[in-house]
């Protein structure tokens, strides 16, 4: 009984080992709007391997050009399913490895309290002297944004109040420091476990704009190091799906 009772501690203590003494790093880009669960993610998934997570955040757009013109990732989780599908079609990422591992929410959000209401009244009603959106051009959920304001027909109204960010880490951060009374950020940045952490906000319905389809895909680079290949079937794993969940998206069916 006391053998069998030591043999799966002396196996998963041997697993752990053996996974710490072949630990390998891997150089991840990941979509701004997802650090908050990537960082919680990469932290459980080396306490689960023993691999690690380099990760660097900013914007799609850009990682693509950045990965294109030789930027050493090996691994790219983007705000949407262009830009994995872009760099798959060109040659730098591992054919068939792509896959969506979240679906964003848009929110509209400030961080004074009672201040933006829970059906976005506020837009049509002004008062307001600036609205931050990231750059459609090369962020997926400034596109959203642009989305939403031309279904309520406000788009030529609001544009001269805009204040773009590079990215929504950026926009977050324009609205944060009072730079912008309010914007549309990442349903993920203001919230956690379905509550808004701070300010008020209108989650946009999602009838208002196409699905944000957030992909990842193994890059060339990383198509030999163990550390990628890991990370990209944790993201699929019960645990780090617990972990997106909590900061508001859904999961693809």
């Amino acid at each position: 009984m006391i053998f069998k009772t030591m043999k799966p501690l002396f196996l998963a203590g041997l697993f752990s080992i053996t996974s710490l003494g072949y630990a390998e790093t891997t150089l991840v880009a990941v979509a701004s709007n997802f650090t908050k669960p990537m960082t919680e993610i990469a932290a459980e998934f080396e306490k689960t391997t023993g691999h690690t997570a380099q990760l660097s955040f900013g914007s799609s757009g850009k990682f693509v050009s950045q990965i294109e013109n030789g930027a050493p990732f090996e691994m790219f989780l983007a705000a949407d399913e262009k830009a994995p599908l872009k760099l798959e079609q060109s040659g730098f990422a591992v054919a068939n490895s792509r896959f969506t591992y979240a679906l964003g929410k848009l929110v509209l959000w400030s961080s004074t309290a009672n201040y933006v209401d829970e059906k976005g009244e506020i837009l049509s009603k002004g008062g307001f002297k600036h609205i931050a959106l990231a750059d459609s051009k090369l962020a997926p959920y400034g596109a959203a944004a642009i989305e939403v304001l031309k279904s309520k027909n406000l788009l030529d109204k609001l544009q001269p109040l805009f204040v773009l960010g590079e990215n929504i880490s950026q926009t977050h951060q324009f609205v944060s420091t009072g730079n912008a009374e309010l914007g549309f950020v990442a349903l993920s940045q203001v919230s956690e476990n379905g509550k808004l952490t701070s300010g008020s906000g209108w989650i946009v319905p999602q009838v208002l704009y196409a699905p944000i389809k957030q992909d990842a895909v193994l890059l060339k680079l990383g198509e030999e190091n163990p550390a990628a290949k890991a990370l990209l079937d944790y993201l699929k794993s019960a645990p780090a799906k617990t972990i997106i969940q909590k900061y508001g998206y859904d999961l693809p069916n």
